[in-house]
């Protein structure tokens, strides 16, 4: 029989300097898009960019272009995951990363969750390669369907009241998310690929507290690799803008 579910703590604290994987992720995102709305600025497009970026300047900040990533851009399948088409698309996505995120931060981890979050980016992109390759691409909502996707196969597998209550409230979240990707013209081959991901993992990962204390080191060795490629990734936006054509 599962163990009683364990206390939802909004932004528990975790050893990432203090502060939860969702507000550092919320952080992130926000601090991204804030200095690319700033560059463009000063490359004169003016503040209409905050609702609609240029398709160049969200290339140049860690947009997925798969001719590029081909021919050596590799880390652009990890960040185009923190760049966002518009302040709208932002905050829709920061709005359900801060409604759905700490409930699975303080459920499984964040080592877990950071490596679903991750990992949900690299397959969402992928299927993208596989639906429009030459079709640039940013924004969240791979990683956040993945997120969902998990969260309805992971709660499902646990039972009771309180799973169900979960599963259902993110069963509703899909469903705006997907309205709002359809409202939107989202991508839809990024979100079919971070959601089948998301529940294929909500089907591994383990729902009891023993079982998951047993892959503990596993996840804590994934998670800081994840951690280390993303930063990576973020960096080289910032050392690509001095390359040719930047």
């Amino acid at each position: 029989m599962n163990q009683p579910f364990r206390q939802n703590k909004f932004f528990r604290r975790s050893p990432l300097a203090g502060h939860s994987l969702v507000q550092i992720l919320i952080y992130v995102n926000l601090g991204l898009f804030t200095l690319m709305i700033l560059h463009g600025t000063i490359l004169g497009l003016g503040m209409g960019s905050i609702l609609r970026p240029p398709t160049q300047l969200l290339l140049i900040w860690g947009g997925q272009y798969w001719p590029n990533a081909i021919n050596g851009e590799w880390w652009r399948c990890i960040s185009y995951a923190y760049t966002h088409g518009g302040i709208i698309h932002l905050g829709f996505n920061m709005m359900v990363l801060y409604q759905v995120g700490p409930m699975l931060e303080d459920e499984i981890g964040w080592t877990r969750l950071f490596t679903l979050y991750t990992l949900c980016a690299l397959t969402a992109t992928l299927a993208g390669y596989f639906w429009h390759p030459y079709v640039p691409v940013v924004g969240a909502s791979g990683s956040i369907f993945g997120m969902i996707g998990f969260s309805v196969s992971y709660y499902h597998r646990m039972g009771g009241h309180l799973a169900t209550q979960r599963r259902n409230f993110m069963f509703q979240w899909a469903v705006m998310a997907f309205v709002f990707g359809l409202m939107v013209g989202a991508d839809n081959a990024a979100h079919l690929g971070g959601a089948l991901t998301g529940a294929a993992m909500g089907f591994v990962i383990p729902t009891t507290a023993r079982n998951l204390r047993r892959t503990d080191k596993t996840f804590e060795v994934l998670g800081w690799f994840c951690a280390l490629i993303t930063g990576v990734s973020l960096i080289f936006i910032l050392v690509s803008r001095f390359g040719p054509g930047m």
